[in-house]
């Protein structure tokens, strides 16, 4: 039944999705917060507490850490305490571990406030997109799902936009840390406001509570065929950990893992934590300069994530895959050749921070949205659960090796090495893909997985 725009029901069903689009905005925007602002930070808490490049690696890294746990844990505990009761929780510990940083006394409590952060960030990652997904209208979901994608390159804009405002002093890194704590208080209040998601309540018998939801969700819908669909999903037994590794699953796993290790090892969180730092390794002469162009990095970051959720299925994910791994290669390789030449000393700050830039728009319209993508396109639904659990703590776990080994490579390779290292990484991503990935494009799950099962290549889809 269609809903006519003017009436009552139309009024609360927009009311419904406005609600859930600031959550998903809230909820994306504190995990990249928390993710980007240590990348200004961490250069006064360099200063102050004169920390080697190893330490600077662990407090950069111990967020990542805290993610990796987080993940692992994530999908059993919004199985067990509901969605919303667990982002509840999360943005607890988002506005413990901010305020426990920005007061920490030494590097030792600043790490395990960072962990704690990681933490949530890792059940963030997971429970976050679930909720709104299962939360939201039909006609809505779309586009409130990536909206909180969208909403994590935003989140790191804020960050760099706040380092460059507190950069005026050597102590001022406390409130960079601490102001992640704001957001996190609102959207605890945010989530009190909303409902459990209808998908929960079904498999927990809590159906009225459930009816009511969906009765906000679809004004004018037939309620109970929903929870008719919603219970029928739930009778498909979940898969084991075991079935994961059956032969003719393998070739998604390996897909899900190996574009998680290219996301990261590409070196894209070198970018993202450390961007002054290496605006300063190029000649930029203070903190506060170096901030400042990083907020162009994070600009273009939001603006090619736009481009890529305009595109993703209009040219489809290879495509995609191959000219942005072919960019990022590129400019890796500008930045290295710039480091090296030493003619090239007072042009390096422009070709680094031009070369930077397209390497993060490269990133943005491919690796960064199509893994995420990927692994929610290429499992069967039996193990989709566990399969994307793990590509989630691989990718985590990656993250956290690139950025506690970056300034440790820079000193065994060198600068221009160490980009270098990074572009011929993008090189052999792109023969993975070509190989291993298939293009999922036009393809309904259903189709993906019978492709899975049969005799031809995974990597055959679409052709």
């Amino acid at each position: 039944m269609n809903v006519d725009k003017t009436s009552p029901a139309a009024l609360q069903l927009k009311t419904f999705i406005y609600l859930t689009a600031g959550i998903a905005a809230l909820a994306g925007l504190l995990f990249g917060y928390d993710t980007g602002v240590i990348s200004g930070a961490i250069l006064f808490i360099k200063d102050q507490f004169q920390l080697t490049s190893a330490r600077i690696e662990r407090v950069v890294s111990a967020v990542l850490l805290g993610a990796v746990i987080g993940a692992a844990f994530s999908g059993a505990l919004t199985d067990r305490f509901g969605r919303r009761k667990v982002i509840i929780v999360t943005a607890f510990l988002f506005a413990i571990g901010a305020i426990g940083s920005a007061f920490a006394a030494g590097v030792t409590p600043l790490i395990l406030f960072r962990v704690m952060i990681g933490i949530a960030i890792g059940v963030a990652s997971y429970a976050a997109p679930l909720y709104i997904s299962e939360i939201s209208p039909p006609q809505a979901r779309g586009a409130l799902v990536s909206l909180n994608q969208l909403m994590i390159t935003c989140g790191i804009v804020v960050s760099y936009l706040v380092d460059y405002a507190l950069s005026i002093g050597t102590n001022e890194w406390r409130w960079m840390l601490g102001l992640g704590a704001v957001p996190a208080l609102i959207l605890i209040v945010g989530m009190i406001a909303l409902s459990e998601s209808p998908r929960w309540l079904v498999s927990r018998n809590r159906v009225d509570e459930a009816r009511s939801v969906l009765g906000r969700m679809m004004p004018g819908e037939d309620v109970d065929r929903e929870i008719d669909t919603i219970n029928r999903s739930l009778v498909i037994k979940q898969g084991s950990w075991k079935e994961i590794l059956e032969p003719w699953i393998r070739p998604a796993l390996v897909v899900g893992i190996g574009l998680a290790f290219f996301q990261q090892v590409t070196g894209i969180n070198t970018i993202i934590y450390y961007a002054p730092t290496i605006f300063e390794f190029a000649g930029f002469e203070s903190h506060k300069v170096s901030i400042l162009a990083t907020v162009g990095v994070g600009v273009v970051n939001v603006l090619m994530t736009v481009v890529a959720i305009w595109f993703i299925d209009r040219i489809g994910r290879k495509p995609l895959l191959y000219i942005g791994m072919a960019g990022m290669a590129l400019s890796l390789g500008v930045v290295g050749f710039a480091f090296y030449s030493p003619n090239l000393s007072g042009a390096v700050k422009i070709i680094t921070m031009i070369s930077v830039m397209f390497y993060i728009a490269s990133f943005a319209i491919s690796l960064g949205p199509i893994f995420w993508l990927m692994i929610a396109e290429i499992y069967p639904l039996k193990i989709r659960g566990r399969a994307m659990s793990l590509a989630t703590v691989a990718n985590w776990g990656f993250n956290m090796i690139v950025a506690s080994t970056f300034l440790t490579l820079i000193e065994k390779l060198g600068k221009a090495g160490a980009f270098w290292f990074y572009a011929v990484v993008c090189v052999i991503g792109m023969v993975f893909c070509f190989f291993y990935v298939p293009e999922t494009k036009g393809h309904t799950l259903e189709e993906i997985e019978e492709h899975l099962k049969g005799s031809k290549s995974f990597s055959k889809l679409g052709k």
